[in-house]
């Protein structure tokens, strides 16, 4: 079926005489995750991870994706044709460096102008002048051969009250102007959904776990154009908007209104996050400031509303992962569970629990090897019965009215050996040290990152992805531009200074390919300690509560320091988890919140 496609594709490609076609995983606004209209990757290839990008020649097929994907690709693209690039290793090219090698002089080189970043498409034809090669972005060239794919979604959109946001559109609009001032812009173009939903106090359901809604924004210093989805908006959220002369325009108009901006416009644009074909139709001559959008900064420093918020839907979903805890322990030798039927039970476990809308992302329940694909998504080929043995890794998390949740536990259903539970122990002593730090002010995530990865780095052993993402508020659960990891990867920007009310996940892991997988993630703040002599003092208050598992840890490899800190943040779980379980579940939980 795989080869079928890619064999319809370079006949379309032929026909217009394109060599190469480079098909990425975003949608029209850079989005990680994508609605299923946008799949065209997937379709192409049969790979379902959420990053990669497929180059087509008439000769070779490849895909790229990152170190959380490895596994899962390898397995997916079996029997496919299509040769697997795995990005960032040794010897590896990038699909830039790919493109340059393989495309032939006075060639055509064609993507969809709408899925591809600015940058990354200014940058490929300039590095292609070399060998005069022309660049085709004006057709989706899947268009013509996924005969049953499905329609834009049509989602209603809600208001999100400052009850949660702290603060209203018309505050957050004042904000970003003063900026477009400082810089002497007259017009801003917005296209990422997360900034726009974090704008305007709008939140949706256009792509699934990411409560956004699709549109462009186009922000001028006397009015403000929002291109949405009429339908898609109540009343409330109209009577909002009215309050800061904002004219609503069809989704897709924004192309044309681009190319329509005065000669004396100075536009404030992020080639990283505006789409290719917006940024080549806004008229040559219009000067443009390529900067950061100003919302990212803002929206990563939550305000206390958001953070008094953020905690109290962290207890709530503390109580329903320990509940769940509790009743996979119980149950796995009682019943037969899977990795699928467990899934079902963890969101029954979230529903009961207020303010709850959705799963953040798709749980990963994952049994013995499984657990070893970072990003592994059980299906009814693969589903394991979960046995009273080995380790059961679950990564998962929640929309709520009140916050988005990520956590991670690997639980122990038995005996394990001992060289995982050495793997287990140190995977919690580099989540705890991490959660410890103390540093000055102006550390970055890679400052830190040693202190998560030193335990397993002391014994030979990595993990292929960063030890923590930036989460947003009630908006997507992987969110720039704070993050760790141990150099700077700067298309993931997560490499900014912690601030004040950064909320930023810590999950280090070990992944052994057909062994076991440990993955422990806890969501920490970023707040002030005490100033002196030598500066602003920082640190972190963890916002997760719910029991890491002693029955997989060795005490006697743990530092005394690491015990305690162990210790008192079961304290802390048992403190705020018990008053909301049943007696039973209570003194469960008093058993595995005990000190060691």
């Amino acid at each position: 079926m795989i080869k079928g496609r890619v064999e319809n594709l370079r006949n379309v490609m032929k026909k217009q005489n394109i060599c190469g076609y480079i098909i990425p995983s975003s949608d029209y606004h850079q989005s990680e995750y994508v609605g299923d209209y946008f799949k065209t990757r997937e379709f192409m290839s049969g790979f379902t991870g959420s990053a990669g990008t497929l180059v087509v020649t008439q000769d070779e097929v490849g895909l790229w994706t990152d170190g959380r994907y490895f596994i899962q690709a390898e397995n997916e693209l079996k029997d496919s044709g299509i040769t697997l690039f795995k990005a960032g290793e040794e010897g590896v090219p990038t699909v830039e460096e790919y493109i340059i090698e393989n495309m032939p002089k006075d060639g055509k080189l064609g993507f969809d102008g709408k899925v591809i970043s600015a940058k990354e498409g200014e940058s490929l034809v300039k590095k292609l002048d070399f060998k005069n090669i022309s660049i085709e972005y004006s057709k989706d060239l899947a268009e013509e051969i996924w005969e049953d794919r499905t329609t834009l979604p049509d989602k209603k959109a809600f208001l999100l009250g400052t009850e949660y946001t702290g603060a209203s559109y018309s505050e957050k609009l004042a904000r970003v102007r003063k900026v477009m001032k400082e810089k002497n812009a007259t017009t801003h173009i917005l296209t990422t959904l997360d900034d726009i939903a974090w704008l305007f106090n709008i939140r949706g359901g256009d792509i699934k776990s990411n409560p956004v809604v699709l549109s462009y924004a186009v922000l001028k210093l006397d009015e403000v154009y929002l291109f949405v989805d009429e339908n898609k908006l109540n009343d409330e959220i109209k009577n909002e908007l009215n309050k800061e002369n904002t004219i609503i325009k069809p989704y897709d108009e924004v192309y044309e209104f681009v190319k329509n901006l005065k000669a004396d416009e100075v536009v404030l644009i992020d080639p990283a996050k505006v789409n290719y074909a917006v940024y080549n139709n806004i008229p040559k001559n219009i000067r443009k400031i390529e900067e950061a959008n100003p919302t990212v900064l803002f929206k990563s420093i939550k305000n206390e509303v958001e953070l008094q918020n953020i905690r109290n839907s962290h207890i709530k979903d503390g109580v329903a992962f320990t509940k769940f805890m509790y009743w996979v322990k119980n149950n796995v030798c009682k019943e037969e569970i899977t990795e699928l039927s467990a899934t079902k039970k963890l969101e029954e476990f979230r529903r009961e629990q207020d303010k709850f809308i959705e799963p953040s992302f798709g749980t990963i329940a994952a049994y013995k090897e499984h657990a070893a694909m970072m990003h592994y998504s059980a299906s009814e080929e693969s589903n394991y019965k979960l046995e009273p043995e080995h380790l059961f890794l679950v990564d998962s998390g929640g929309q709520y009215l009140d916050g988005t949740t990520d956590i991670t536990r690997t639980l122990a259903l038995g005996p394990i050996s001992e060289n995982i539970q050495s793997d287990f122990t140190n995977v919690v002593r580099g989540m705890i040290r991490l959660s410890m730090a103390k540093f000055l002010y102006g550390c970055r995530g890679y400052n830190l990152d040693i202190l998560a990865r030193g335990p397993l780095w002391d014994t030979g052993i990595d993990y292929k992805c960063g030890t923590g993402h930036g989460i947003g508020f009630v908006l997507n659960v992987h969110e720039s531009p704070n993050g760790f990891r141990w150099r700077v990867v700067p298309e993931r920007d997560d490499s900014c200074i912690l601030e004040e009310g950064m909320v930023t996940t810590n999950e280090p892991g070990v992944y052994q390919v057909g062994s076991h997988g440990i993955r422990i993630e806890n969501e920490i703040v970023t707040r002030k300690a005490e100033k002196n002599e030598y500066g602003q003092f920082m640190d972190f208050e963890v916002i997760t509560f719910a029991p890491i598992d002693l029955d997989a840890i060795n005490p006697q490899i743990m530092l005394p320091n690491e015990k305690e800190y162990l210790n008192n943040y079961h304290k802390q779980v048992y403190d705020n988890i018990a008053p909301f379980l049943n007696e039973e579940e209570r003194e469960w939980l008093k058993e595995y919140t005990r000190e060691i």
